[in-house]
């Protein structure tokens, strides 16, 4: 899927990402970076709002998810289950989250989702702000088979 097909997936079925005015800078099975301006996002101290950097976050590590799903030809509904995040910095403008798929659990997750119909695997996203480490979450998804 191209950044752009994503971003259009992202607006068209999570309202929220377009409000936030998400746009999708990479969009691979292994990887996503996202970034978000502040304005729609901003609090009244002038920074990011919490809620959104960690929605910014939380969308980078479900599109990871969603995309290796769907390059690996598995249909089934990803919903998050379980998220920490944790904020290091303020941000005061243009915010950017980056999303890595851990390849060494996948061949559990795939093996877990055949035999039962479903699993459970936890991606890792970072924020950044001016090019310096601004947070990070770590989201445990659960997909559930379509079958």
């Amino acid at each position: 899927m191209t950044p752009e097909a994503l971003r259009t997936y992202l607006h068209d079925h999570i309202p929220l990402s377009r409000a936030m005015a998400v746009e999708v800078l990479e969009a691979s099975a292994n990887h996503v970076l996202l970034e978000a301006p502040l304005a729609p996002n901003i609090n009244m101290h002038g920074t990011m709002f919490g809620g959104s950097s960690a929605t910014l976050a939380l969308l980078a590590a479900w599109s990871v998810m969603y995309l290796k799903l769907e390059a690996e030809g598995i249909a089934s509904q990803l919903v998050i289950h379980r998220t920490t995040t944790e904020y290091l910095l303020p941000i005061s403008g243009l915010a950017q989250a980056s999303a890595h798929l851990d390849e060494a659990g996948w061949p559990s997750f795939l093996q877990t989702f055949q035999r039962r119909g479903r699993a459970r695997l936890t991606v890792a996203s970072e924020l950044f702000y001016e090019g310096k480490p601004a947070g990070r979450l770590s989201g445990e998804f659960v997909a559930i088979s379509e079958a």
